[in-house]
């Protein structure tokens, strides 16, 4: 039973020892830096304006457009990596299975873009 014990001794000593830094890390910079919050840095932060009262009130389609947008990229960005270290593997049909969903990704943002979606006035 105590060799089994000892087995589980560098997994604690390693959470003790991210424990203590983690801390530390804290510590420091609530030690180190300066407290001075105004009312801008306390102020809510909400899309870009102020926050309102009423949560039914509409709220303006670019905001949707934008998050749109950051979902599509995010998810090609997840998609792009394990297709690139796995391209040797997949190749010629795997290539061109990505190409055109980079093509299908290209078309939809050119076709925001022309429609005005990213424009801020």
């Amino acid at each position: 039973m105590e060799a089994l014990l000892q087995e589980y001794l560098p997994i604690l000593l390693f959470l003790g020892i991210a424990t203590g830094i983690a801390a530390a890390a804290l510590i420091a910079s609530y030690v180190i830096a300066s407290q001075r919050p105004d009312e801008e840095k306390l102020s809510a932060y909400e899309c870009g304006f102020e926050a309102f009262e009423d949560a039914r009130d509409k709220f303006d389609v670019r905001f949707y457009l934008v998050a749109i947008l950051f979902i599509i990229f995010d998810l090609e960005v997840a998609f792009l990596f394990p297709w690139a270290v796995s391209l040797g593997k997949i190749g010629a049909f795997g290539f061109w299975s990505m190409m055109i969903f980079l093509g299908v990704l290209t078309v939809g943002f050119i076709y925001e873009w022309r429609k005005g979606g990213l424009e801020w006035e």
